[in-house]
């Protein structure tokens, strides 16, 4: 048989979303049944889940017939792992509140050359190929040489293959302070005005350390030919009403560009590699090397077009850690199973905000053997 890693190769070198949702399913069923067995071969505990799932994997006729883990899972520490200590090149952590425990992926050489790969994939459908001057509206602290590394980190490095070079426009005091550095700003927008240019930050560090202070000073950057990508972060801005329309419009009028060149997109450091864009359309795709399967919350069955649910994510990405078919706490209404006027194929859906607090019944089936992974 065709070794793993190829097989994974081969789907990562598909245009990410060119399939026929047929022709998808059965590539990526057969693939992430048999990345199944490898987890279980790598990690007993993840096994003996496997084996008190209601179904056998083995004989699943659809991904969604497949068993998944809660997300919240990866919160253990030590992180779940696959791979020996020393094939570990990499810990990620994903953000989170001070009430919360943050999730921890380790990734081995081959799934983080993967990672990369996917986030290039899906990227270069919606703002091309080339690359161009990156502006990092973050400090340089996040990207420290150690071997682990935050959400925003991740998602700034992710870029790094469209940048020809970067400049990074925030700046921390001693307590982590953010402000703007108005210097480095105005210069990175006069060297690169007549140039295409590409902006990453974190939604509410875009939000309220770039546009809100060049709003308040009535500053035009005048670089009109600008893809700006943001993410993570909206809840951060629900204390102060900021809707997407309006934060769309606040960004273009500073930055001197059309609001079609803001691009939101939703990623999870547990989902490593897999990242969903709005298209013109605003909506989400899933690539060829992922899925999204939204489920009823009360019995977990997957919701007809229209209908709102829980997300699942899906990825053949990750062998170093059990990160394939995750439930997430994020819900998510299915605008169709095809057909998106955007072009794309396969489905195509709008996240709903977060699971409410109060407990889902239909979670009840998540309770199998939890322990049995420690």
């Amino acid at each position: 048989m065709e070794p793993l890693n190829d097989r994974i190769e081969r789907i990562l070198s598909i245009p990410p979303y060119s399939q026929a949702p047929e022709e998808k399913q059965a590539g990526l069923l057969d693939l992430l049944r048999d990345e199944l067995e490898n987890g279980c071969s790598r990690h007993a505990g993840y096994e003996n889940y496997l084996r008190n799932w209601p179904t056998d994997y083995r004989s699943a006729s659809r991904v969604s017939d497949l068993p998944f883990l809660p997300v919240g899972i990866l919160k253990a520490n030590p992180p779940l792992c696959f791979v020996g200590r020393d094939e570990i090149k990499r810990t990620l952590t994903s953000s989170a509140t001070t009430s919360q425990l943050p999730s921890r992926v380790v990734l081995d050489a081959p799934t983080s050359k993967r990672m990369t790969k996917g986030v290039v994939s899906i990227v270069r459908d919606f703002i091309g190929t080339s690359r161009r001057p990156y502006l990092v509206v973050d400090t340089p602290d996040l990207m420290g040489g150690g071997s682990d590394l935050g959400a925003r980190g991740a998602a700034i490095q992710g870029l790094h293959p469209f940048a020809s070079q970067a400049t990074y426009c925030l700046v921390a005091d001693d307590v982590g302070k953010l402000s703007l550095n108005w210097e480095k700003l105005e210069e990175f927008a006069a060297n690169h005005r007549a140039g295409e240019v590409l902006v990453y930050g974190f939604t509410y560090i875009l939000w309220n350390h770039l546009a809100k202070p060049l709003q308040a000073e009535g500053i035009c950057l005048d670089v009109p030919n600008v893809r700006i990508l943001h993410s993570g972060g909206w809840k951060r801005l629900q204390d102060q009403a900021v809707e997407k329309p309006v934060f769309n419009k606040t960004l273009a009028q500073v930055f001197g560009c059309s609001p079609e060149c803001i691009i939101d997109f939703y990623g999870m450091v547990e989902s490593v590699g897999v990242i969903f864009p709005d298209c013109p359309e605003g909506n989400k795709h899933a690539p060829a090397f992922g899925e999204v399967i939204v489920r009823d919350p009360l019995t977990l069955a997957p919701v007809l077009a229209g209908e709102h649910g829980i997300v699942q994510v899906c990825s053949v990405l990750p062998t170093s850690f059990p990160g394939n078919l995750l439930l997430t706490e994020d819900m998510a209404q299915v605008m169709s199973y095809d057909g998106c006027p955007c072009g794309r194929r396969g489905i195509s859906f709008r996240f709903a905000g977060r699971v409410p607090k109060a407990e889902l019944r239909g979670c009840g089936n998540l309770e199998i053997k939890r322990s049995a992974l420690n």
